[in-house]
């Protein structure tokens, strides 16, 4: 929906006021201040980047990219429900855009003479007939939805789909941080600030525009005026808080607010390397991913409490049980922007493990009746999955329960254990609280417990999923 936006702030300050500097400074023949010194050192600072900027700014060839708008009010696997999209092609630095619109244009208008069938779940709580590009993120794999999202842009005949040599995706949360740096902005007469910028935004362009007297199709001049002024605001502020932006990419890069793929392999491992791209990892850890997907609840993630526990506890010879469970607390109301919370939950577990049973699935919106339980293998990860609907003012919590997989019990064994917990594409703080028993004394954990909690089998241990987090726990004999 925020998509010439999203183009500007992705292309003019996250990658061009990021990166373009390193064309600047070397056509120069020199820096001309210490700041732009200091930023071209930060940027080009090892030879993985000598190789990645040149290449992704188009000098050596001109580079095409998909810019996703992934709208994390609407939580789906691969980061939001893709309201919008731009197509942009990058030479020598200089970005053109060749298209910007929103998701449902191109899917309406694509032709009907291919094969494509929705996943299961879109068909029955969604009643989505035909596998279209707006739900193409299916896949809590960046790169596994990006070639999916590539697909099904082909096949649509989307513009220059076969010259995209990318796919940029971003959420509404970089937006709102940029405001915070920024300072609010003020657009025909409303006031935009990091606090209310994507629900004003939001209201605007799908109800603001018929208060003004506006047509349907003009709906959408707004965002072209808050795109100047933003752009006027940043032009005259990058330099003067070009630490405060700099940071923010990164930060932003790390939690999985701004996501990239590449069809070039090089560039692919460079990302994957710095951790940019979004992957489900791929190591013998424990190992956890609970993956949503917003069954048309509206923009309800916004109003959502999300606390995910994992806990192990042994069970007969050499086998350990594990529960993962998320609870869910419904803060939004029926409005025109949220309502019942309605999810296809599945959690991403390491190869072996084995379903014992399932809490708080539902057939459907209110039932009492279970629903049914779904089991997969996708990137080497076993899957579980489920419905669940939460009314607003009310909780509701989803839990799995499953023998480890024999590797993991085998590390315990071993008197070690490491975990990975990722934290789904797009999500903010989802709470983590992991109660471990190994039925072993601790003898080290990093990170570490609680001083009340040390010294006996259990680990226990309360933190968020900001970003991805990492355990290892040493046992004695």
């Amino acid at each position: 929906m925020i998509k010439k936006i999203i183009f500007i702030l992705l292309f003019a300050l996250v990658v061009i006021g990021a990166l373009g500097l390193w064309r600047w400074s070397r056509s120069q023949g020199g820096l001309q201040s210490a700041v732009i010194k200091k930023v071209a050192e930060t940027v080009v600072s090892d030879p993985a980047e000598n190789i990645l900027v040149p290449k992704v700014l188009g000098f050596e060839k001109p580079q095409t990219y998909l810019v996703l708008f992934l709208n994390n009010t609407e939580i789906r696997p691969g980061g939001g429900f893709i309201g919008a999209y731009s197509v942009v092609r990058v030479d020598k630095g200089i970005p053109h855009i060749l298209k910007v619109e929103g998701t449902e244009i191109l899917d309406n208008q694509a032709p009907q003479d291919f094969e494509s069938v929705p996943p299961e779940p879109l068909q029955k709580y969604v009643l989505v007939k035909r596998w279209g590009f707006r739900d193409s993120n299916w896949s809590p794999d960046f790169a596994a939805s990006s070639m999916k999202s590539l697909d099904l842009f082909k096949k649509e005949r989307g513009v220059s789909a076969d010259e995209i040599t990318g796919v940029i995706g971003i959420t509404p949360t970089l937006l709102e941080e940029i405001l915070r740096i920024s300072g609010s902005i003020t657009v025909n007469g409303e006031e935009f600030n990091a606090d209310n910028f994507t629900e004003k935004l939001e209201y605007e362009v799908e109800f603001g525009f018929a208060e003004d007297g506006l047509h349907f199709d003009e709906r959408k001049k707004i965002l072209a005026d808050l795109s100047h002024a933003l752009l006027a605001r940043i032009r005259g502020d990058l330099f003067k808080h070009w630490s405060s932006y700099f940071a923010l990419s990164q930060r932003m890069l790390l939690e999985k607010h701004i996501l990239a793929y590449s069809t070039d392999s090089e560039i692919q491992k460079i990302l994957v390397a710095r951790g940019w791209s979004g992957e489900m990892k791929q190591d013998k850890k424990d190992y956890i991913l609970w993956a949503d997907a917003n069954m048309a609840a509206l923009k309800t993630d916004k109003v959502m409490d999300k606390e995910l526990s994992y806990s192990v506890a042994p069970s007969g010879t050499d086998k350990y049980v594990g529960t993962v469970k998320m609870k869910y607390k419904n803060n939004g109301s029926f409005t025109k922007f949220t309502t019942r919370y309605r999810t296809y939950a599945r959690v991403f577990l390491p190869e072996g493990s084995k379903f014992i049973s399932v809490s708080g699935s539902m057939k459907t919106d209110r039932s009492i009746e279970p629903g049914a339980v779904d089991q997969g293998m996708e990137n080497g990860r076993q899957w579980f999955g489920a419905f669940i609907s939460i009314e607003p003012g009310k909780t509701g919590e989803l839990a799995w329960q499953f023998y480890v997989a024999p590797q993991v019990a085998g590390q315990i064994k071993n008197n070690s254990y490491n975990l990975l917990v990722q934290k789904q594409l797009g999500t903010i703080a989802d709470k983590l609280t992991l109660n471990l028993n190994f039925g072993k004394n601790i003898v080290s954990a990093s990170p570490s417990e609680a001083q009340e909690n040390i010294g006996d089998q259990k680990y226990n241990y309360k933190t968020d999923l900001t970003v991805d987090r990492s355990i290892e726990v040493g046992l004695a004999n």
